[in-house]
């Protein structure tokens, strides 16, 4: 045969692949139906075993074994997820333990936040409640979850990614320890300025302290002056109270304008990292579960173990839902070689059905699956 010939054959064994696609999809819908009658889960684990098992005997050699298995694997995904689909339209949809809400209580609302005062997490505080927040701080991002958690704050404040260094990883982790769930988010851009003694110079500088990761931000600009000694510490609001404890005027810190403020410090200059758009985002955290009413982003997280095509099979859940994912992040799981933690957020409302049910899908295909909050 040609080449012509050939396509022509494959034309015609697409169209049957097709209508017998149909054929089990219809039947999958009986089965929806069956599930619903009787209260029965969608997913029957032991049950797609047999059935992979017994479509690779029919197919002869390992290549063609393992190509069936491929395809009864996505057509079973494909049919559980039509099951999910017709359950949702028939009010069988989860509790998602969530509160909606108009909006998210600011007034009098106590804030925890990691550092000291005018550290970045302070300034994300204040941008998202206030100038007259009721804020204090603590040592690590640990005690500030047990802090909302007790109950002795409302709301942490926690960065969660950076623009340029990318997550922190270890917030992820700690949203996992913790119960407190996400109910905003707010985007802090970050700009260094070079503060100094009042009545200090540029030209009286000879020292420079921040945090190691400010220093590298602005280095184009620290470097250029070699004369100066770069020296890190703690964080950018810690170099800020040094400079004033010393008293010395040829000490300088890298920190924020809020810093600069707080400590009553001089701005030698102001913009000095190099990267103009560098931008935190930071979680606002809270042991209620509330969502607004206009909230447009869901946040969760889920286990799966390290084998070929769960991840895809996964996310399918959203691809057959129409849900927008639009960030995924994996951590290893401690204790357990190989296995993963992703994190995920997805555009919508808890409150929309498609939403629903690509959760609810995922809740029973994934290991622990939790819902981190809708904001």
């Amino acid at each position: 045969m040609d080449l012509q010939e050939i396509r022509g054959k494959l034309d015609e064994v697409d169209r049957q692949l097709v209508a017998l696609m149909e054929q089990r999809l219809a039947l999958g819908r009986q089965v929806a139906e069956y599930k619903i009658g009787t209260g029965k889960p969608v997913l029957d684990r032991e049950r797609e075993r047999q059935k992979i098992e017994a479509v690779r005997e029919l197919a002869a050699g390992d290549f063609n074994k393992q190509a069936a298995e491929d395809m009864i694997t996505q057509m079973i995904a494909v049919s559980r997820k039509l099951q999910y689909k017709i359950l949702g339209s028939r009010g069988k949809q989860p509790d998602m333990g969530f509160q909606q809400v108009e909006a998210i209580e600011k007034a009098g609302a106590r804030v925890v936040y990691q550092g000291v005062e005018g550290a970045y997490a302070h300034g994300a505080a204040l941008q998202y409640f206030g100038d007259d927040v009721d804020a204090f701080h603590v040592r690590t991002w640990e005690e500030a979850m047990s802090a909302v958690e007790r109950g002795d704050a409302d709301y942490a404040v926690i960065p969660i990614e950076n623009s340029s260094a990318g997550a922190v990883a270890d917030n992820y982790d700690l949203m996992i320890s913790h119960e407190n769930v996400i109910v905003a988010e707010t985007f802090l851009p970050v700009s260094h300025c070079l503060l100094g003694l009042p009545g200090a110079e540029l030209s009286d500088v000879r020292t420079v302290y921040s945090h190691p990761q400010a220093l590298m931000q602005c280095s184009r600009y620290l470097n250029g002056h070699s004369d100066w000694r770069q020296i890190s510490v703690e964080n950018t609001a810690v170099a800020a109270r040094k400079v004033v404890a010393d008293g010395d005027k040829s000490q300088a810190a890298v920190a924020s304008q809020v810093a600069g403020k707080l400590y009553g410090l001089k701005e030698l200059a102001r913009s000095i990292n190099h990267n103009k758009e560098n931008t935190t985002r930071f979680l606002i955290l809270s042991r209620r579960k509330v969502y607004c009413r206009n909230a447009g982003k869901v946040s969760i997280c889920f286990e799966l173990p390290h084998r070929s095509g769960t991840l895809y099979n996964m996310l399918g859940n959203f691809i057959y839902n129409g849900v927008n994912m639009v960030m995924i992040e994996s951590r290893p799981i401690p204790g357990r070689n190989w296995e993963y933690r992703f994190f995920v957020d997805i555009e919508g409302n808890l409150s929309q059905p498609d939403i629903q049910n690509a959760l609810l899908a995922v809740s029973e295909e994934a290991a622990n699956m939790r819902i981190l909050g809708n904001y």
